[in-house]
């Protein structure tokens, strides 16, 4: 089946599919799209900032976008209402709030979780630039403008930095990775206590960030900074031999962290034992790894996902000092190389994966052994462990991002501005909740609605047709 035949077959099932979908026109492509902090609950919607790059063509520069989000509650939308959306449109959900002149294209955000409002991001360079996007000005991107002036410049890597990025969970610890082949981190804690105590900064009212060295309301203007402070690393760890694709802290533990790159290999690192990997497993995949998560719910698990379209999943119990322990299950859902991959924060065993095909899977590796029911209707039998498909992108999902403060909500960004007459596409979307919850409360649920459900003359018609849309 071709891209736009299943797109199309993708949209006439999307009011059965999902309790919610907002589809947004970029203007410019983007590489990375996170959710920061909640700003407003409301009775059917919630307010949420949500962080884009906007990777241009020169003819404007390159920017990081802070958007105010509106995110409707579940089963709130209308079902015409989701069914009812343009390509080539902007989402009325979605609205920009702040626009960052970047020093060069956003590679990689990645919000700080004890504080949302700071963010880090790469771009092509050795620097990690730290933002508080409280203080920051609101700039106004035309050709010539000046780059807006980072809070805080971390130093370390000798080559261009790239992808690899993560904020620690419990520390304000920064982890990144790069083409010289380093994994090297940093504690932003130590500039903010050096910032603190200089005499004439103030902070942005209620932001808890940096101190604000410019006074510039979000509405306008200029920065009046001309050169960020800058710090170097805390620690450089090396143990790879390519380009290092990606890295995370482990979700309990500052000193514990991991990293995946372009020579096959998984490294566990523990600041406490030094410098060199506590664990180095040779070959993770057969080819580059792209993307590495820790499972916050256990750490014992983390997830993989490579160039050979793949997604293994480790338990570092299983792995000896030598490196040596194959995945516990290699899940094989897509047909082009994977380029995310992250745990959900609203169940332990189900992730997200996302691939140069353009389809987003979500998996639980509960349901892998499992017996399918039988439904008679032909259609492709589904990877182990695999639930559902998001297939409303029509060319490589680069980015997603699940929602911590709505369950089961995601946003993901695609490059496809051939085919949306723009520079890509990002969506936010929830599936329905009858494919996520437990079969027999759904099943409870149909049985006392089931007069009212798509006209079923038998309920368990209705249970077979979303079992055979969960794997669409």
């Amino acid at each position: 089946m071709g891209v736009n035949e299943r797109y199309t077959q993708w949209k006439t099932l999307v009011p059965v599919l999902y309790d919610w979908l907002a589809n947004h026109n970029l203007v410019w492509p983007s590489l990375s799209c996170r959710w920061g902090p909640q700003l407003e609950q409301a009775t059917y919607k919630n307010r949420q900032r949500l962080y884009l790059s906007e990777q241009t063509d020169g003819s404007v520069p390159n920017t990081l976008v802070i958007a105010n989000c509106e995110v409707v509650k579940p089963r709130v939308a209308a079902a015409e209402h989701i069914s009812q959306f343009n390509e080539e449109a902007r989402s009325p959900f979605v609205k920009k709030y702040k626009t960052i002149i970047h020093p060069g294209e956003v590679n990689r955000i990645r919000e700080l979780p004890q504080n949302t409002n700071i963010v880090a991001t790469h771009t092509d360079s050795p620097d990690v630039l730290i933002w508080d996007v409280d203080s920051q000005p609101n700039r106004h991107a035309v050709l010539g403008a000046t780059e807006s002036c980072p809070d805080l410049i971390l130093t370390g890597h000798k080559d261009d930095a790239e992808f690899a990025l993560a904020m620690c969970p419990t520390e304000p610890f920064v982890l990144s990775g790069g083409k010289d082949k380093l994994v090297v981190l940093w504690s932003i804690q130590d500039h903010i206590s050096t910032l603190a105590a200089e005499p004439g900064l103030s902070k942005s009212p209620g932001s808890g960030g940096f101190p604000n060295k410019s006074a510039s309301k979000a509405g306008g203007g200029n920065d009046k900074r001309t050169k960020s402070p800058s710090i170097g690393p805390r620690d450089v760890y090396q143990g790879h031999t390519d380009t290092v694709e990606d890295v995370q802290f482990c979700p309990s533990s500052a000193q514990e962290f991991c990293s995946v790159g372009d020579d096959s290999c998984l490294v566990l690192w523990d600041a406490r034992a030094g410098c060199t990997p506590v664990v180095k497993v040779e070959k993770a995949h057969n080819t580059d790894l792209h993307c590495v998560d820790w499972n916050p719910h256990d750490v014992n698990l983390i997830l993989t996902g490579s160039a050979d379209n793949s997604v293994h999943m480790f338990d570092r119990r299983n792995l000896n000092l030598g490196g040596v322990g194959a995945p516990v299950h290699k899940f094989e859902g897509h047909n082009a190389a994977v380029l995310c991959v992250q745990w959900s924060p609203d169940k332990s065993s189900v992730f997200g994966t996302s691939a140069e095909d353009g389809i987003l899977n979500i998996w639980d590796y509960e349901k892998i052994g499992k017996k399918q029911d039988s439904t008679g209707l032909k259609v492709p039998t589904a990877p182990p462990g695999l639930f559902f498909r998001h297939a409303g992108h029509r060319d490589k999902v680069v980015d997603f991002h699940w929602n911590a403060s709505d369950p089961w909500t995601i946003v993901s960004v695609s490059d496809d501005g051939e085919s949306t007459g723009g520079g890509g596409t990002l969506q936010i979307w929830r599936m329905i909740d009858l494919i996520h919850r437990a079969e027999e409360d759904v099943l409870v649920e149909l049985e006392n609605f089931k007069s009212h459900i798509l006209a079923c003359e038998r309920i368990h018609l209705l249970g077979d047709l979303l079992e055979n849309f969960r794997c669409f």
